[in-house]
């Protein structure tokens, strides 16, 4: 008989997440996410960031059920033999990105991302970057609508939209991806070591002002922003076998 470990059950506020979170609850119980042998976590992608971030001080796993439109970082979600679903469970860890953004007042705004990081125009005229790697420039003009830097994990979101790589889990890379770039022409952007530092400088700020953004949490007015990899954290996701991060970023490629 498999032993059900201490579950904390968390959910997005939609209407199939609460519901799941009323019935495994019954059948379960649920701890505190301080007291959890494991985090299950019901919603959406989205939902399944907003718990690592508010997990990461945890060495506790989390494992997510969809319940929402979007389900990459999730499971299948079944009602049926979830204690043999997290004891078999594979776990992938994953390190997010520090975004330290200094805006046009004078203050500095600190974020972590799993994802990536985005800077993005944020009025009619594309935004003007200079970039700058490891304290080396290597563009001194960047016109575009915007530009990110990506996890492996969150390779397949925005980064994939704007038609980054897909990069495979544990590459060690960053990708470094333009969004509608308009001068260099076309540039699609670059692949990077997960120790490199970026540092992005916006241009004429009051005529073209930039927002930052790391997992949907948004800086505006930026004046520089600069990223880089965060070793130290580890987010710790389980997945059912088989259908793991690595094989999700695979089979995403032959779609």
């Amino acid at each position: 008989m498999i032993k059900t470990p201490k579950i904390c059950f968390t959910a997005s506020q939609g209407d199939m997440a609460q519901a799941a979170l009323q019935t495994f609850t019954e059948r379960f119980g649920s701890v505190s996410a301080s007291e959890a042998d494991v985090i299950v976590a019901l919603g959406g992608d989205g939902f399944m960031l907003q718990t690592l971030h508010a997990t990461q001080a945890l060495d506790v796993p989390v494992y997510g059920m969809n319940c929402g439109t979007v389900g990459f970082l999730m499971n299948e979600y079944r009602e049926d033999d979830l204690p043999a679903r997290l004891s078999e469970a594979a776990e992938e860890v994953i390190n997010p990105l520090s975004m330290r953004a200094e805006t046009r007042d004078g203050s500095v705004h600190r974020a972590l991302a799993i994802n990536e990081v985005s800077l993005l125009r944020a009025g009619p005229q594309a935004a003007k970057l200079r970039l700058t790697v490891d304290g080396r420039v290597r563009l001194e003009e960047l016109v575009c609508d915007g530009a990110m830097l990506s996890t492996p994990a969150g390779s397949t979101a925005y980064n994939y939209s704007a038609h980054g790589p897909i990069l495979p889990i544990g590459s060690d890379v960053l990708a470094l991806t333009a969004v509608a770039a308009f001068r260099p022409r076309r540039w699609r952007g670059a692949l990077l070591r997960n120790t490199a530092t970026v540092r992005f400088e916006v241009l004429e700020p009051d005529k073209r002002p930039v927002m930052a953004d790391a997992d949907s949490r948004w800086v505006e007015n930026v004046l520089a922003v600069e990223i880089r990899s965060e070793p130290e954290i580890r987010h710790r996701i389980l997945f059912d076998p088989g259908h793991g991060l690595e094989e999700r970023l695979l089979s995403e490629q032959f779609v």
